[in-house]
């Protein structure tokens, strides 16, 4: 490859290329042997193309098996997409509205064939969005959760959890959604407080006995009505136990019950009981024996059970009803009440509760095990506290509604006998009835809950229930780096079905990223224009630039704010990284060939230290999923240890084809762009490549340690560089001209002679990297100095000549005012109990961090003040 480097790096003539290259060489495609490593990827939905959430995603699990492929792992990614039943029916839906039709004017099978047809084309977007992200998966295996293999897993799943009794079919109240048409778990809802009314009636007593007043938020449910509850506590209803009242508007009869689930402070401390439409009349029904009147149907309407208001909508049955309840006096006052509205997290209708004949799945046996294997440390969260709220869910969850009523999914393999009523559950759809021989067989309408077939994912997609080889030998998987936000609807289901088919858990680590927000703090939404485009980014910054930003800006936080802007972090790394590359070609392009060994100088063994110590801190952080640690150090080490300084140090020797310099340049160099590859990929494969250092950066070794033991001098290098930074320091405050060379005086009671030596020996590099054009050594400071100690040393930099000392007097003056006046709004922050009590540790830290940094600087700012009158 031609070793001509651009003046800037653009990615747009690299990446397509480079990953052309991984593919065709089998670097996306494992082989099973060895020590494996898995990740199966969290399948995105088919709705549509990847979003910048996706982007963070997909980058934080490239970076764990880039690195695992380098520690010789058979590392394995298992690609694949989602069917996403109610988003891609959302989705195709919104389309058909536009041509002013519904789903039920398509029928299924049309409908279906427009299904497949959306699947196969954002399928294609979504795969190829992964490719310009760099993504490292093996594409031979790609799947979707309805492929034959995934299908198969589903429908065996199915049988099994039915013939262990696991599975029933039953009337329970479910979050019914009246615009997606179908059931939907409680973790698809989301509670919105709005502003409504608390409405108090009178339910008369029989033979004109007042009876009792209940206060309700929904009156139109009130038609349902079959008992009035109160708490067997409550004193005020002791002698009305028993006792019956008129529903009104509906003339029927019903009790005057108690039970402990009725809370005596809400509204009267009685309240109405409709089973068929609330979770807790329903429990109260249940023990009670109490009819189950249904009076408002799928499309919100009232049914006929409802009486007069038969086929109002239920928001107009409302309005009617109180109307009627006024008429008659039966309405005693209504209040204003905030009230949490339960609506679909998907197109936000208010979910209405319904009584309702579903699949359900039973919990308690599952989740104990699912428990067990979190608590005793067999399944590790990071960040540790996602733990809690795994745990809270798992031992509180109640059995999972499994059916759906849309069409896109898997169809639950249930079959009814028309003639002798038999249900037929099994592996195959089965032509006659097994008990009476009938040919009448209809399968179940409803499709399964999108997440039943998601939960199989870590097995399915290797080709469970059959033994199959990548089965045998690449599960169970390793980690998996998914949202929050699915830590119940996926990342519970998936270790549950996991220890229950399997006998094994999914996954020994679960990584759960922070969530991206826009600049001004809210949750990134393609649907409401709010959201990034990755694709636009790559085009614009390239794949690394975008990689790389968002691995540092990944700190294991709850959220953060990202923005376009933020990418130029990346892209400028990059260009650095470029550059760099650039500079030290000519002279490194055959330092492979060179087998010399050549002795090192102090500056040679401090940049090998370095470069030890930081490849144990990334090392560290990678262990630890600490992905914006692992960024930031190998921005850090880059910029500065190598770049601003050991190139600085090396440009002359570099001239003059020093080997030491060359061989100590060519096994960090070389080095670092192996530990820099998992998160920038393209990049470091190119200039990898262009140096002739091997064939590709994937068919190297993670790097270890360079053997090396410090010199007494290569220790020195350490107070040599604060020399320089406290020099750098000095003229920046005081605003010194960098063409001025200044002196530079070594106070030699407070600075060891082999240090005083060193400096002498590395003048140039004073005079090069800090304006030093000589030394001297005087136990005095000089009047109109500055001064700069440490440890190690003192020295004073006399500034009579070279400043305008009245004028610089002056500045400092104001500078220190400033100073002291941030400062003070610092203190006052750090000792207000509200910030102490609601900030989080690490802005407490940060604050306390930037006291002492103040602090220090005013304390150089007086002490040169004094010293310049």
């Amino acid at each position: 490859m031609s070793g001509d480097f651009n003046k800037v790096y653009n990615p747009k003539e690299v990446e397509k290329r480079i990953y052309s290259f991984w593919e065709e060489n089998g670097y996306c495609h494992p082989e099973r042997k060895g020590k494996k490593f898995t990740i199966a990827i969290p399948p995105p939905n088919i709705t549509g193309s990847l979003h910048i959430g996706h982007a963070l995603n997909n980058t934080l699990q490239d970076i764990l098996i880039r690195k695992k492929r380098l520690e010789s792992f058979s590392a394995l990614w298992i690609p694949g997409t989602d069917h996403a039943s109610i988003g891609t029916h959302n989705q195709i839906e919104k389309t058909l509205k536009k041509e002013g039709k519904t789903r039920f004017d398509l029928g299924r099978e049309k409908f279906l064939e427009f299904a497949w047809q959306w699947k196969e084309r954002y399928e294609k977007e979504i795969i190829n969005q992964l490719k310009n992200l760099g993504c490292l998966c093996d594409w031979q295996r790609l799947r979707f959760t309805m492929d034959e293999v995934c299908s198969k897993a589903v429908r065996e799943a199915f049988v099994r959890y039915y013939e262990e009794g696991l599975i029933y079919r039953d009337y329970r109240i479910i979050n019914w959604c009246p615009r997606c048409k179908t059931a939907i778990s409680d973790l698809e809802v989301r509670a919105k407080e709005i502003p409504g009314k608390l409405w108090f009636i009178r339910y008369p007593g029989l033979n004109g006995e007042d009876g009792v007043i209940v206060a309700t938020t929904r009156p139109e449910t009130m038609l349902g009505d079959t008992a009035v509850a109160v708490n067997p506590s409550d004193e005020r209803y002791q002698g009305m136990i028993g006792k019956k009242v008129i529903l009104p508007l509906m003339a029927r009869e019903i009790p005057i019950i108690t039970d402990s689930l009725v809370d005596k402070e809400f509204g009267t401390g009685a309240v109405k009981v409709t089973p068929a439409h609330d979770p807790i009349d329903f429990e109260i029904g249940k023990k009670n024996n109490l009819p189950f009147i249904k009076v408002i149907d799928e499309d919100a309407k009232i049914t006929k059970e409802g009486g007069n208001y038969y086929g109002l909508s239920r928001e107009e049955a409302r309005n009617k009803i109180l109307e009627d309840l006024k008429k008659e006096g039966l309405l005693i006052k209504e209040e204003d009440y905030t009230l949490p509205l339960k609506i679909c997290v998907r197109c936000e209708t208010p979910i209405e509760p319904l009584l309702s004949l579903q699949w359900f799945l039973r919990m308690k046996e599952l989740a104990d095990p699912a428990i067990k294997v979190v608590k005793e440390g067999r399944v590790r969260f990071f960040p540790r506290r996602w733990e809690k709220v795994y745990l809270d869910w798992m031992e509180n969850v109640r059995d999972w509604c499994l059916s759906r009523q849309l069409w896109w999914g898997h169809r639950i393999p249930v079959f009814y006998c028309e003639d002798c009523s038999e249900i037929i559950v099994s592996r195959t759809d089965p032509k006659e009835c097994p008990k009476c021989q009938s040919k009448k067989i209809r399968q179940e309408e409803d499709i399964l809950d999108t997440w039943f077939s998601s939960a199989l994912w870590p097995f399915s997609i290797l080709g469970w229930p059959e033994k199959t080889e990548d089965f045998q030998f690449f599960y169970p998987t390793d980690v998996l780096v998914t949202d929050p936000d699915i830590i119940f609807l996926w990342v519970a289901r998936m270790i549950f079905s996991s220890l229950f088919f399997t006998k094994e858990i999914p996954f020994h680590t679960v990584y759960i990223h922070s969530t991206v927000l826009t600049q001004s703090g809210e949750r990134m939404s393609r649907s409401r224009g709010i959201g990034v485009d990755p694709n636009l980014l790559i085009e614009k910054y390239g794949s690394d630039a975008l990689r790389f930003t968002l691995t540092y800006l990944e700190t294991q936080s709850q959220s953060f704010r990202f923005w376009e802007e933020r990418v130029l972090l990346g892209r400028n790394f990059a260009n650095k990284i470029w550059n760099a590359a650039r500079l030290i070609y000519p002279y490194l392009k055959d330092a492979k060939t060179k087998k010399e060994e050549y002795p090192l100088t102090p500056i040679d063994e401090w940049v090998i230290t370095e470069f030890n110590k930081f490849l144990n801190t990334i090392n560290h952080y990678l262990e630890s999923y600490n992905f914006s640690g692992y960024a930031n150090s190998l921005y850090e080490f880059f910029w500065h240890t190598f770049c601003d300084w050991y190139l600085e140090f090396s440009k002359k020797r570099l001239k003059e084809g020093d080997g030491a310099c060359l061989s100590v340049l060519y096994s960090v160099f070389s080095n670092y762009l192996k530990v820099l590859h998992p998160v920038m990929p393209f990049i470091t494969e190119e200039i990898y490549q262009r140096f002739n250092f091997g064939k590709s950066v994937l068919e190297e070794k993670w790097p270890e340690e360079i053997p090396l033991t410090l010199s007494p001098k290569g220790e020195m290098v350490y107070p040599f560089l604060d020399l320089i930074k406290g020099i750098r320091t000095i003229r920046s405050e005081m605003r010194i001209d960098p063409k001025v060379e200044l002196t530079l005086i070594i106070n030699p009671s407070l600075t060891k002679k082999e240090l005083q030596e060193f400096f002498l020996e590395n003048m140039a590099h004073l005079k090069n990297l800090a304006g030093i054009k000589e030394i001297k050594f005087d136990e005095k400071r000089p009047p109109q100095s500055s001064s700069y100690s440490t440890k190690d040393f003192e020295f004073y930099l006399p500034l009579g000549e070279v400043i305008d000392v009245k004028k610089e007097e002056e500045r400092i003056k104001k500078e220190i005012s400033a100073l002291k006046e941030e400062l003070e709004k610092i203190e006052m922050r750090l000792q207000d109990e509200n910030f102490l009590k609601k900030a989080k540790a690490e802005v407490k830290e940060k604050e306390e961090a930037r006291k002492r940094e103040l602090s220090e600087k005013l304390q150089r700012l007086e002490n040169n003040l004094f010293y310049l009158k």
